[in-house]
């Protein structure tokens, strides 16, 4: 590995790493040859000497009323690495603690337009064994035949069964007649009952709402809104 990458990785700039590089050939030395074989102006090697002595890399020192200025042992960069391992450990578990209360919060995804309402629905087939859903119209009039086509084989092959709650018209009909061919089983509602304008679509650990009218797909990650829509479903099924 080359020497200034590595020193890249460990934190150090490229005038720092030059300066310290610099100090460890030359040993005990002046600013004035820091900086010349640094290439580096004088004034600058300076305020970069001054933050490698803040890091424990650079000691200051005074003979005849002359400043020198020589490296820590390159040992010194592994006794920075374990300590700041140390600190790292230390405060781990804090991190730890911010990462759970992120996770536990519900993860919101917005999708606009045809393309990302197939994304809402593709990403559906990533959890089986089953999908709940309310099913308000015809997705062929919004989406292209062949996708639907392919996402129901494809729905068909991975086995996802759907239970699927709909409005009791000539469309809705002609859904449910396809049921035992597509593993799926639907109830019908009665129309002047059946008051939804969006799709719902309840899986793994997500619940996923789909306009439409507004070409608009939003899917909620979390575990409580999903439990929660479940028993909701659960409850209108079980009242057909």
């Amino acid at each position: 590995m080359d020497i200034n990458n590595f020193l890249h990785q460990f934190g150090l700039s490229n005038k720092e790493s030059d300066v310290y590089l610099a100090c460890l050939e030359l040993g005990s030395t002046t600013v004035n040859e820091i900086s010349i074989k640094a290439n580096i102006k004088r004034t600058t090697t300076y305020d970069v000497l001054a933050s490698l002595i803040k890091q424990g890399l650079i000691i200051q020192t005074q003979k005849a009323k002359k400043r020198l200025f020589y490296a820590e042992s390159p040992e010194r960069l592994k006794k920075l690495l374990e300590e700041k391992l140390d600190k790292l450990n230390q405060v781990m578990p804090l991190l730890k603690s911010f990462c759970n209360t992120i996770q536990g919060k519900p993860k919101i995804m917005f999708y606009e337009g045809r393309d990302g309402l197939k994304k809402v629905y593709e990403d559906a087939l990533n959890y089986p064994p089953e999908m709940l859903a309310i099913v308000t119209e015809n997705v062929l009039t919004h989406l292209d035949k062949d996708f639907c086509d392919d996402y129901i084989k494809r729905r068909t092959r991975l086995n996802i069964r759907v239970r699927a709650i709909a409005s009791e018209n000539k469309e809705m009909s002609r859904y449910k007649s396809e049921d035992e061919k597509y593993i799926k089983q639907t109830k019908l509602v009665a129309a002047d009952k059946f008051l939804f304008t969006i799709e719902m679509m309840i899986y793994g650990n997500k619940v996923a709402f789909i306009s439409f009218k507004e070409k608009l797909g939003i899917i909620i990650e979390s575990e409580d809104i999903n439990n929660n829509m479940r028993a909701f479903f659960g409850l209108a099924w079980g009242e057909i």
